[in-house]
């Protein structure tokens, strides 16, 4: 735990005794708008980079999703990151059949302009999704945290780690001091930053190991 480790996500999860964990982030990593916005850069200088890193199908993504809803406790939270693409086709595919509800969503404003071929894309979207049964009362902690998160995102190369002070105020929000929150794509290890922040315990990985790249900090 509180480190990153190279390793398979599936195995992680199914190493998770069932209905245990209080907090899970997924950050999918997707084609979903490069492939319907056909920009034709992926092969281009960061773009190269970010492209080589292995993709996520639907088919995939919705095994990740299921053994998260698995893992959590009843009421328990998963974090789920995306784009506007996403946003606006919908997750349903992804959730079907499972005892997940989206109960909210908060828009990250990066305070980075982006690509698009009408508006420019400045925010990620966090959809807040809670395992059945659905409640507020002595599951949400913090009442402070707005609905549109202003943060400066920070680009390591080929990765793009999530706002921690975003991913900080959520896990103050969802669990307590003590608690293990889990991370099984976690790319930047934006998440175990977060969680080091709050006095919060950390289990995740990546099948890339991307630690090179990460602040000393963020590491130790």
């Amino acid at each position: 735990m509180n480190q990153p480790n190279v390793y398979d996500g599936f195995d992680l999860l199914a190493s998770l005794e069932p209905e245990t964990i209080p907090m899970c982030v997924f950050d999918p990593q997707y084609r979903g708008v490069l492939d319907k916005m056909r920009y034709g850069n992926e092969w281009v200088n960061r773009g190269r980079a970010r492209t080589q890193l292995p993709q996520m199908d639907d088919e995939t993504i919705i095994k990740f999703i299921a053994g998260i809803e698995a893992a959590l406790i009843p009421s328990g939270h998963l974090i789920l990151w995306v784009d506007k693409f996403h946003l606006c086709s919908g997750i349903g595919p992804w959730c079907r059949g499972l005892r997940l509800e989206t109960v909210d969503v908060i828009t990250w404003d990066k305070r980075r302009m982006g690509m698009g071929y009408r508006t420019r894309r400045s925010s990620e979207y966090a959809l807040i999704l809670q395992k059945h049964p659905e409640r507020v009362k002595g599951v949400w902690r913090r009442h402070d945290i707005p609905d549109v998160w202003t943060e400066s995102a920070v680009r390591l190369g080929a990765v793009h780690p999530k706002p921690v002070g975003l991913q900080a105020a959520l896990i103050q929000a969802v669990t307590c001091p003590g608690d293990l929150v889990v991370d099984p794509a976690a790319g930047s290890y934006s998440v175990l930053a977060a969680a080091k922040k709050t006095g919060r315990h950390f289990l995740g990985c990546d099948m890339v190991d991307a630690t090179s790249r990460l602040p000393a900090d963020q590491t130790r």
